[in-house]
């Protein structure tokens, strides 16, 4: 029965009328561009379709998505719809996760997970067709896959071996574009969607879009029939706020006004507390989700009938002169405003209140800026040089990133002693190939092969797979000050990494027990998400002879940490404030590091940088001037800063 009623959902979606044209199509083309309405059904269905007309018989069907959480929630519904378990016939990998088999002939992936696979298989040959989904977002990974199919596609056929399919699909798309890289392609547009959506603008600008979210939240419990809400918002403490804020008012609400439930849905967020976002609120009660931009796509919240649309989201620019990156609010463009839209017609008749005028949203850009104009570029550049793609500047990009964001990521990359550069002609050295074998970010692989040096695999991979995940803590507002007191007995004298590793060692002895973690504000998902990291990055540790061993001395570990993280150094200078050694940039310690009221550390690395109000280092230890120049003494011997002038002295006892 319930089979029955999935057969009928499927065939009621927009999509179906189509499935004999699509199936034409694809087969007619060897590349072939999908544009459909959010809610036709296109990520779920054309899989099938091809599936059922023999498109996989020898081979798998692959297809990209740009989050984790999409592809594994993706998957397990086209599992239940082709009735099979999921990881037999239908499966998805995702970074350190993969769950397929043998007979697996749908193989949801993350973007980066496919182009890891390219680094073995620059031929795709495990796939007879690539699907490259939500290629609007124009993400990094999205954009390199579009050159590398396309270049496995054109060898595939000189060679003639299996010719490989190339889909390309989205809500919204800048199709002509699209179809103009790939020789011309024909564009297909999937007409329609079940449900109609109005759109609601304010006639005047809003002064202030989070106050006028939550005025909207109430005008619409208030005076509208029922049915859920979504807001869109642009990070976790905002959202945070939001839902605070939400929660109090509710409570001087008139009687005879329903109640309501508050969720809140982003990366960070403790697992049990993301599925509470999908799950139906309780009789008489609407439920209110605050949520990024991760509802934005493929991910179907069910009952939304209401859409809050802030108009804004926080996007990641990189510096390549300072090398950071500079999280800011910004608006949306007019391809997410329609993705934002479409939520609120998935299941009947929505409402999408856009929190800006029609004068404004005509102001926004088409289309997302592109990822590959402006992130870091060495993790992409180092697995296209693994696949053989030598010369950077020369790929065939479909939007060429700036030169001096490649010249950025080549500087790094030679540094940290991945790759040569021979006249613009890029090798991996030995290291290099050692590195490229982590899905990690450069400097986090360096560190782990460092670690053998100074003996302390074990510490490393312990500290890194804490960085890999979104947050180890999980705090609500009214908390924070508890929080901030249970914090302090994991913290160290010396910074946040061997903070890191404190939680780790404290996890593992109370064998990740929920009423600890809970009572230590620690997140139990994300840990145990950690846990399954270090026993992959140790599994690929031992694959390149890496063995595991441990020590007690810190003194050690930041050295370790120093070895990847050598660029990343800041120095005190009067007033209290810290100087880049790279760029001379002015920053700060983020309040939320350990060290962030530690006064005279002379010298300090960090993981990361994010501008908001002012430049923040993130994941910040001290580490003496002297002991830094051990690591890396050729590096800062031409620096023009007070390091120069030191001389190395060698750290072998007094490991505190």
């Amino acid at each position: 029965m319930v089979m029955d009623t999935i057969q009928g959902e499927r065939e009621r979606l927009p999509i179906f009328k189509a499935k004999s044209e699509i199936i034409a199509a694809v087969r007619q083309s060897k590349t072939s561009i999908f544009v459909g309405e959010t809610g036709c059904g296109k990520t779920t269905q054309i899989p099938q379709y091809l599936l059922e007309a023999g498109f996989a018989k020898h081979k798998c069907i692959g297809i990209t998505q740009p989050r984790r959480v999409a592809a594994i929630t993706i998957a397990t519904r086209v599992a239940q719809e082709a009735r099979t378990e999921i990881g037999s016939k239908v499966g998805y990998s995702i970074r350190f996760e993969t769950v397929t088999s043998a007979a697996t002939k749908i193989k949801f992936l993350t973007d980066g997970m496919l182009l890891r696979e390219s680094i073995s298989d620059n031929l795709l040959l495990e796939y007879s067709v690539v699907i490259l989904d939500e290629a609007h977002e124009r993400t990094l990974f999205n954009d390199l896959l579009l050159g590398i199919a396309k270049k496995a596609q054109h060898i595939r056929e000189e060679k003639k071996l299996m010719p490989l399919t190339i889909i390309v699909m989205s809500a919204t798309l800048e199709a002509k574009h699209i179809a103009k890289y790939f020789d011309n392609a024909p564009i297909y547009t999937i007409r329609g969607r079940d449900y109609s959506i109005t759109l609601l603008n304010p006639l005047k600008p809003l002064e202030n879009y989070v106050n006028s979210a939550l005025l909207t939240v109430f005008q619409i419990h208030q005076n509208e029939e029922e049915g859920d809400i979504l807001v869109f918002c642009t990070g976790q403490e905002e959202i945070d706020q939001l839902v605070s804020d939400t929660e109090r008012t509710a409570l001087e609400l008139p009687i005879g006004i329903g109640r309501v439930h508050v969720c809140a849905l982003y990366a960070a967020l403790p697992g049990e507390k993301q599925t509470d976002a999908f799950k139906p609120a309780p009789p008489g009660t609407r439920k209110i989700i605050y949520a990024t931009n991760i509802a934005e796509t493929s991910v179907t919240i069910p009952n939304i009938k209401y859409v809050i649309d802030t108009g804004k989201v926080k996007a990641k620019y990189f510096n390549p002169t300072c090398g950071y990156d500079v999280l800011r609010i910004q608006n949306i463009s007019k391809a997410q405003a329609e993705q934002r839209a479409g939520r609120a017609g998935r299941e009947f008749d929505g409402y999408c209140y856009r929190l800006y005028t029609k004068q404004q949203h005509e102001k926004f850009k088409d289309q997302t800026e592109p990822e590959i104009l402006r992130c870091c570029l060495s993790s992409a550049i180092l697995q296209m040089v693994a696949m053989g793609i030598n010369n950077i500047k020369e790929f065939d990009f479909i939007d060429k990133p700036p030169k001096e964001n490649i010249e950025a990521a080549i500087k790094l990359l030679t540094i940290l002693n991945a790759v040569v550069d021979d006249d613009g002609k890029l090798e991996l050295t030995e290291c290099g190939k050692k590195m490229v074998v982590f899905p990690l970010d450069p400097r986090f692989s360096k560190m782990i092969i460092t670690s053998t040096k100074y003996k302390c695999t074990d510490e490393i991979l312990s500290i890194i797979s804490l960085l890999c995940v979104e947050s180890v803590f999980y705090t609500t507002i009214s908390e924070r000050e508890k929080f901030n007191e249970v914090k302090k007995k994991f913290e160290s004298a010396v910074g946040d990494h061997i903070m890191l590793l404190n939680i780790y060692k404290q996890f593992k002895k109370f064998k990740g027990n929920v009423p600890w973690c809970k009572e230590n504000y620690i997140n139990f998902r994300n840990m145990k998400k950690a846990m399954a990291i270090r026993k992959q990055l140790s599994e690929l540790s031992a694959k390149i002879g890496i063995a595991p061993c441990s020590t007690l001395c810190n003194i050690k570990i930041r050295k370790c940490l120093a070895s990847g993280l050598f660029m990343n150094v800041a120095l005190l200078h009067e007033n209290n404030t810290y100087k880049l050694v790279e760029s001379n940039q002015e920053i700060k310690v983020h309040p939320s590091s350990c060290l962030f009221k530690k006064r005279n550390l002379t010298c300090v690395i960090y993981t990361e940088l994010v501008q908001t109000s002012n430049v923040f280092m993130r994941f910040v230890t001290y580490i003496p001037e002297e002991m830094l120049l051990c690591v890396k003494p050729k590096y800062f011997k031409d620096k023009a800063c007070r390091l120069a002038t030191k001389k190395p002295i060698a750290f072998v006892s007094n490991c505190y």
